[in-house]
């Protein structure tokens, strides 16, 4: 009887192991136990891994040994990829040593890093390739892993990095399986700038959108067809125009806004150049007259004619002398030049670098239904200097009263969402259409106070990368804004939704782990011993009393 029963349930477990894996291999579920649910993905990303119906090919060049905080960078790298690859089988992974094939990844663009390693108080430099790509038949995206911050410490970049990597692979597979549909109108026509100071800026676009050049100048002729013809575009650019728009272009422009049209607009409304201050070493700075004044203010804000002067701000290189015949220069912090810093309050401006402007002015917000985010601001350290006025390089050698920095966080760059109303609806409009509308359903405006935003360097005749200092190599976040403005105006794939996303990483205190390292040592090798030697003698000693 006894034989039967224990036969009995020895085939019922086995019958249950057998259901279970079958059923294991049928239904997937991962547990996130995470406090800020790190390893679970963002919707949006899960809406782009779901589409893919091709083969995905990553490959991750993390593989081989690294210190403890970078090892930290390749487990969760691995791990992300586990979680892609979950969700979509299409996409596979591999690691790989770079230094087999350093010189063909160098070739393809992929630089190493050149890191800093304090480990047993000890300081070293390692070289490792950061980067990954993405892959599907003839296209491939490179993938950034470490993501190049200006962060006081490798453990802040590490954490920026970690926290970027979704976004990082979400939006190179975003990039290599979507085809181009939404048009991006360049405005041309009344002095805004030209190819060469936005070429890095159009280039990065040109990977997400089609661009093309458009002029208002058809308007004095065809306004109904330039209207028309405006309206075909999901988005329309104006950098830093110098030349006043007429009444026909700002209608034009206005019912392309209340249509559904999305505009970032870039403005100076003052007129101040270094190029003609380092002439001269000084300059006089006075408004530009762009007739935008009413425009604007219809949706609910004001571009002032003033500067804003900033204790915390860029630099600027100035001649200090010669040695021999070669000139010598210094950098020099100029005040015109704010570094607006993010308020982390929005998808656009989350996690990003600083943004440097020059020749700001401050944006007024007006009272209206108009939704109004600031996305830039100066720091709590400025001023506003009105105009006309003298500017002068002089300035720089004068003792600051930092005193008369009385103002802080002056909008510089605002999100405007909402229903807007026609700056013409109740006046005289400067030509006739079909259909003129008074208001527009929801929609959205990006305004800056700065037309140099968008501006990379230029170096004989060939164009810098913009947000990169070619004198100081310091890094800002303009590009990565601007695309973020775009992104957001577009509401593209959601991805801006992903960046929001944020991760707490508890990292070591290596100063400390390294001061305190005997006590961590005997933690966590001598006590397990002492314990075990303690009950050893314990055992023996109860054992010898029952048994003697």
């Amino acid at each position: 009887m006894n034989k039967q029963s224990n036969t009995s349930k020895i085939t019922l477990l086995f019958i249950g192991l057998i259901a279970l894996n079958f059923i294991s291999n049928k239904v997937y579920k991962r547990f996130d136990l995470t406090q800020d649910k790190r390893y679970t993905l963002s919707q949006p990303a899960i809406d782009i891994f779901d589409n893919i119906d091709e083969s995905i090919i990553v490959k991750v060049y993390l593989d081989g040994d690294f210190p403890t905080e970078f090892k930290r960078l390749q487990i969760e790298t691995r791990q992300l990829l586990e979680e892609l690859k979950s969700e979509n089988k299409n996409i596979q992974f591999r690691f790989i040593n770079p230094l087999d094939d350093a010189e063909e990844l160098i070739a393809k663009g992929l630089q190493p890093s050149q890191l800093s390693v304090q480990e047993n108080g000890k300081v070293s430099e390692i070289v490792i390739f950061p980067w990954a790509t993405v892959q599907t038949g003839k296209k491939i995206e490179n993938v950034s892993l470490l993501k190049d911050t200006n962060s006081q410490s490798q453990d802040e970049q590490l954490q920026n990095s970690i926290q970027n990597l979704e976004y990082a692979f979400a939006n190179a597979i975003h990039k290599v399986t979507s085809e181009k549909t939404k048009k991006i109108a360049v405005l041309r026509g009344n002095g805004e700038l030209s190819d060469v100071y936005i070429a890095d800026f159009l280039r990065k676009l040109g990977e997400y959108y089609r661009l093309a050049p458009f002029t208002l100048d058809s308007v004095a002729k065809n306004p109904t067809k330039t209207l028309q013809k405006l309206n075909e575009f999901d988005l329309t650019i104006i950098a830093k125009p110098t030349e006043k728009f007429t009444e026909e272009e700002k209608y034009t422009l206005d019912q392309y806004i209340v249509n559904g049209g999305k505009t970032l607009w870039m403005v100076d409304q003052v007129h101040a150049e270094l190029d003609s201050l380092m002439t001269t070493g000084e300059s006089l700075a006075y408004p530009r007259d762009l007739g935008l004044t009413d425009l604007l203010f219809s949706y609910g804000v004001r571009i002032n004619a003033d500067l804003v002067e900033d204790l915390y701000s860029s630099k600027i290189p100035l001649a200090t002398g010669n040695v021999g015949n070669q000139t010598q220069y210094n950098q020099f912090l100029w005040r015109f030049f704010p570094v607006a810093q993010s308020a982390n309050n929005h998808p656009i401006n989350k996690h990003i670098e600083p943004v440097s402007l020059k020749f700001t002015n401050s944006i007024d917000l007006l009272k209206n239904d108009i939704e109004k985010t600031v996305l830039l601001q100066s720091s709590p350290l400025s001023k506003i200097v009105g105009t006309p006025s003298i500017i002068s390089l002089n300035s720089i050698r004068q003792q600051v009263d930092k005193e008369s920095f009385n103002k802080k966080n002056i909008p510089l760059g605002v999100l405007l969402e909402g229903e807007f109303k026609s700056a013409y609806s109740d006046r005289v409009q400067p030509f006739k259409i079909t259909n003129p509308k008074k208001k527009s359903e929801k929609n959205q405006l990006i305004l800056i106070a700065d037309g140099d935003i968008i501006a990379n360097q230029v170096t004989r005749g060939q164009p810098e990368k913009l947000g990169v200092d070619k004198w100081t190599g310091q890094q800002f976040g303009n590009k990565e804004f601007l695309l973020n403005c775009v992104n957001y105006l577009l509401d593209d794939a959601g991805l801006l939704d992903i960046r929001s996303k944020t991760i707490n990483l508890k990292l070591l205190n290596r100063e400390k782990a390294f001061e305190e390292r005997s006590f961590y040592q005997f933690l966590n090798v001598g006590f397990p011993l002492l314990m075990l030697t303690f009950f050893g003698l314990l055992f023996n000693y109860f054992r010898k009393r029952k048994y003697a």
